[in-house]
């Protein structure tokens, strides 16, 4: 069963397209939040923080702009660097999520228009000439 339509099935409605797109965000959503709470957690059990600059910290390094607080112990440094490499790679792939029904709509929407002008799927390429 495949995730999205295939090429020459038609466009998803868009009733369900939006019901789609709903679900991904929700999903984002979620791993977005899991996310902030692992930073919570360590910001202040492992670097000692107060829960709401641990809040702040977390916010800051998973939405890209840097730590607010400096890290005192080995261990908080430790985790606020996986952290920070880990937020990185969360976000772009929550984008990748977001917009992936949105693009996958765009290009079926662009195949379909392709095919009902006629032009063919795929061009055959020249034939090498025989020079003899």
């Amino acid at each position: 069963m495949a995730l999205y339509e295939r090429r020459h099935e038609p466009l998803l409605p868009r009733q369900d397209f939006l019901r789609r797109l709903a679900l991904n965000i929700g999903f984002a959503l979620l791993i977005f939040g899991g996310s902030l709470l692992i930073g919570i957690l360590g910001y202040h059990f492992l670097v000692g923080l107060g829960w709401t600059d641990s809040l702040l910290n977390a916010s800051m390094i998973l939405g890209g702009m840097g730590p607010v607080d400096s890290v005192p112990n080995d261990s908080g440094k430790i985790f606020a660097s996986v952290y920070a490499l880990y937020s990185g790679l969360v976000i772009l792939a929550l984008a990748g999520l977001i917009f992936a029904p949105i693009f996958h709509r765009f290009l079926h929407h662009f195949h379909l228009a392709q095919d009902e002008t006629g032009e063919s799927e795929q061009e055959e390429p020249d034939s090498p000439q025989n020079p003899g």
